[in-house]
């Protein structure tokens, strides 16, 4: 019998610059087509039995943010369905369409209008208004974003996964998530379904562990020290190039708007550690990273 893929799209979308770092994620016919694929490598996997018959890629995501707002500093007027993201998402959902066996379920964003629409960012949050080294006076527009929920998304993947247990239409189902999916995981094992979990080499919770067939995940798994070397080989490549006028360029809120484009860079505490490793002969170890990054 053939297998049955669900794919949680904001999931997979997290994780992509953390498992394949030479592939450009704003590129989003690439990102497209490299879901596919790895999602297709869980046909071909060493120690299981080859499995060339496919029911269904099921990716789940929502429709972009698309509302009008005001930023909450500057106050100045900001159109979302112009912004990259939107038309990264846009894109990303039309190229998914278009690939072999591919099923995209949309769910929808949570209507904030009566709570607060923007909220401080986690990282500035956590790392520089809690540990004191900012105040929030001297917050700015970059440091707030979207307070947005997606609603429906793991009730629709719950939902197929029911569907296609008791129906029998697969033998095996492959999730490619990290959201609750014990309630289905327990369904589909009970009708006989072969469930394995693919958290693209983040942590799972131990008590998981038991309401799985088998943990695999078929994205590359990248070390420690590659996750190093890739942010200073990046750091030092735009010293040496500096980013044109155009990519320095404010948001001016208007429908075609871009977002100013700030590049990833090394810290300085990983900096001195790459370079104590390095003091240290320590470059080839093979330590591999096991959870998310920061």
């Amino acid at each position: 019998m053939p297998t049955a893929i669900f794919i949680d799209a904001n999931f997979f979308l997290h994780r992509f610059p953390l498992a394949y770092l030479d592939k450009d994620k704003k590129d989003p016919a690439l990102v497209a087509k490299t879901l596919h694929e790895m999602a297709l490598d869980h046909l071909t996997q060493p120690g299981d039995v080859e499995r060339k018959d496919l029911y269904r890629i099921f990716v789940y995501d929502c429709t972009p943010l698309s509302k009008k707002a005001h930023y909450p500093i500057s106050g100045r007027a900001i159109d979302f369905s112009g912004t990259p993201e939107a038309t990264f998402r846009l894109q990303f959902h039309r190229e998914l369409t278009r690939l072999r066996k591919v099923v995209l379920r949309l769910g929808r964003l949570q209507d904030l209008s009566s709570r607060a629409f923007w909220r401080v960012k986690p990282s500035v949050l956590e790392k520089q208004l809690l540990s004191g080294k900012r105040e929030f006076g001297s917050l700015t527009d970059d440091d707030f974003e979207p307070d947005v929920l997606q609603k429906g998304v793991d009730m629709k993947i719950g939902l197929d996964i029911a569907s296609v247990a008791y129906k029998k239409q697969a033998d095996q189902i492959v999730l490619v998530a990290d959201a609750d999916f014990v309630p289905a995981a327990k369904l589909a094992r009970r009708e006989g379904i072969d469930f394995i979990l693919d958290p693209m080499w983040s942590d799972i919770a131990k008590d998981l562990h038991e309401h799985i067939d088998g943990l695999r995940s078929t994205c590359p798994r990248i070390s420690k020290m590659d996750l190093i070397r890739h942010k200073l080989a990046k750091a030092e490549k735009e010293k040496a190039s500096p980013p044109s006028p155009a990519a320095e360029a404010v948001e001016t809120g208007t429908s075609d708007a871009e977002k100013v484009t700030r590049p990833e860079q090394a810290s300085p505490r990983e900096e001195r550690r790459f370079k104590l490793w390095k003091a240290m002969g320590m470059l080839d170890s093979d330590k591999e990273v096991e959870s998310s990054s920061e």
